[in-house]
């Protein structure tokens, strides 16, 4: 089913400046109708929804643009996408760990508070 910029928007909660954006990127590549119009296929939904993970999860533009690169090269680039995806795992638990740390320090000061306010009131 092939879906208008209005339609893909919808389907992946990104604005269509945004889509607009990773098309001149180059993140997405949009066939376009006989009269100019893109024309996006369903399996541009995943895609787009993919890059966006890959973005929240910190991964920067330019390594978002080769993975995109090699994707649509095919599958013979799929060693080189596996490397890409594992370092960006590292990179994605190295900063759970902190944001582990980050939220134990967080439960230790509401800890302390609770405990002060509970001896305040005895």
């Amino acid at each position: 089913m092939k879906m208008t910029i209005g339609e893909i928007s919808e389907k992946t909660n990104l604005p269509e400046s945004t889509l607009r954006y990773y098309e001149k990127m180059k993140l997405i590549k949009v066939i376009r109708d006989k009269n100019g119009r893109r024309d996006y296929a369903d399996s541009d939904v995943e895609w787009i929804k993919f890059i966006r993970r890959l973005k929240e999860t910190g991964m920067l533009l330019k390594d978002i643009q080769q993975y995109s690169e090699l994707r649509y090269m095919g599958d013979s680039t799929m060693p080189e996408r596996i490397s890409i995806l594992r370092l960006h795992r590292r990179y994605v638990l190295e900063q759970q760990r902190k944001w582990n740390g980050y939220l134990q320090n967080l439960d230790e000061k509401i800890q302390y508070y609770e405990q002060s306010i509970k001896l305040q009131n005895t």
